[in-house]
């Protein structure tokens, strides 16, 4: 299992989705000039959801290594989602007040979308090395 590389993209994709969804993504200063951590999943609770449902195809893909259509799929699926996660929080970027800074961990989704396409190519590039493996077998018989 771990010595493919797209086992090591999609390790790399469920550790980013936990410090999005664990971590700080943006603070707020408040009029008596206080700073206020906020976590992202708190003030709009779909985003939690949106990651943790990333984090479970991301996870699922993971543990998925003998079933290599089923892993490719869901790494394309959870990319395609961290796309749209990556849209929604740069729409909330642009919406926000000028009290509110966000932190650079808010482009992680864009880096497990990239991860995570990543590990599709590899998935497929494994199960195109299986199929002429299995048509050589064939031809001998």
């Amino acid at each position: 299992m771990w010595q493919r590389i797209q086992t090591l993209y999609l390790a790399i994709s469920t550790v980013l989705l936990a410090v999005l969804l664990f971590g700080t993504a943006c603070m707020e200063v408040t009029p008596d000039g206080v700073t206020e951590v906020s976590y992202l999943h708190l003030k709009a609770p779909y985003i939690g959801i949106l990651i943790g449902i990333i984090a479970a195809m991301t996870v699922l893909a993971l543990v998925a290594f003998k079933v290599r259509i089923l892993q490719m799929r869901l790494s394309v699926l959870s990319g395609l989602v961290a796309l749209g996660l990556q849209v929604w929080l740069g729409v909330l970027y642009f919406t926000a007040p000028a009290t509110v800074t966000f932190r650079w961990t808010v482009i992680f989704p864009l880096a497990v979308a990239v991860f995570n396409f990543l590990a599709a190519r590899g998935c497929f590039q494994d199960q195109l090395m299986v199929e002429s493996a299995s048509r050589i077998r064939n031809k001998r018989r």
